[in-house]
């Protein structure tokens, strides 16, 4: 009797005689789904750009919901004296029995100086201490409970006036290209028409691509996806930088109540294609690519800075040998000096 033959006359007979194939480990991916809801899950957004360019109507678009209501505009005179500040809102979201943990970080203040020299510090400081706090407890006894407050994201918002990157977009982007996954967005696409928006992507991928800034990549499809999901991730991928419209407002076209602005010469849709990318930014950051946002930042960004901190942790231990090696030596003549 062969080993094969062996382990399928173990397997359970069905009354006819024939053997049940069917082992059960099918059933995996479902008791991972349920374990997933039932713990829930957390994202981190960070939101980026010069004040007035719309990123928390642009949020609470999104996920609609409203996390600034107790905001306070600054006149500008106090944007003068304004330093960049790191604003953290957490919200509870359920749609459908799935339960997400939201978190945006806002940056007010970016931008707005006449000096921006090095305003992007306080941002990648940020980045960086959410880094050390999940390291210090993933290298702690109880790792069970471990809160990520890592940024999975930042949306940073050009300005849809200028002619391309200014300095302080390029230095900013660069500046956190590796540590957080990098989407630039075309902010208050309704100020341009669809041929202005259409020439100022094509210059800013031109520029992102000469100063060699590495934003966020879509992942290729994989072989055996239908041709629907590639041509939808096709036209995803050709949209960056995507223009974006927010709105809390409800109106009224076509005879149906839409999220738009409304103006004496139209109405703009958010959730209409053919007016902006929002839909499309929605679908990456919620419906398709959360995950994988997530998974680059803990492949890719954390472990970069991980790698880099036992790095340094090595060096000052072999310092440190090298150091109580070399006292151990001295003492060891000091001693045999005062015997002789």
């Amino acid at each position: 009797m062969t080993a094969n033959s062996r382990y399928r006359s173990r397997a359970p007979r069905s009354d006819d005689g024939e053997e049940k194939d069917y082992v059960g480990f099918a059933t995996l991916p479902n008791q991972v789904h349920r374990k997933s809801v039932k713990k829930g899950f957390d994202f981190t957004l960070m939101v980026a750009g010069e004040s007035g360019l719309g990123k928390s109507t642009l949020v609470n678009s999104l996920f609609l919901t409203d996390l600034h209501k107790d905001r306070k505009l600054l006149n500008a005179e106090e944007r003068i004296s304004q330093t960049v500040e790191i604003m953290k809102h957490t919200v509870d979201i359920e749609e459908k029995g799935v339960k997400l943990k939201l978190t945006i970080v806002d940056t007010p203040g970016f931008g707005d100086a006449v000096n921006n020299t090095e305003c992007w510090r306080a941002v990648t400081d940020y980045i960086d201490q959410q880094f050390e706090h999940y390291f210090r407890d993933e290298s702690g006894l109880n790792r069970k409970n471990i809160q990520d407050n890592r940024v999975h994201c930042c949306l940073y918002f050009i300005p849809p006036f200028g002619h391309g990157l200014r300095p302080v977009d390029i230095e900013f982007m660069k500046a956190l290209q590796d540590k957080v996954n990098v989407v630039p967005l075309i902010a208050k696409a309704d100020c341009l028409t669809p041929s202005e928006i259409k020439k100022l992507k094509e210059r800013l991928r031109e520029e992102i691509d000469k100063y060699g800034i590495k934003i966020y990549q879509f992942p290729d499809c994989d072989s055996d996806e239908d041709e629907e999901f590639k041509r939808q991730d096709k036209e995803l991928k050709e949209s960056t930088p995507f223009a974006v419209i927010g709105s809390n407002t409800v109106v009224e076209a076509r005879g149906q109540r839409v999220r738009g602005r409304l103006y004496p010469w139209g109405i703009v849709e958010v959730e209409n294609p053919a007016h902006c990318d929002f839909v499309k930014l929605r679908t990456i950051l919620i419906r398709t690519h959360m995950h994988d946002l997530k998974d680059i930042t803990s492949d890719c960004h954390y472990e970069n800075y991980r790698a880099q901190c036992i790095q340094t942790m090595t060096r000052m231990r072999c310092f440190y040998l090298q150091r109580e090696r070399v006292l151990f030596y001295v003492g060891r003549r000091v001693s045999f000096s005062q015997v002789w």
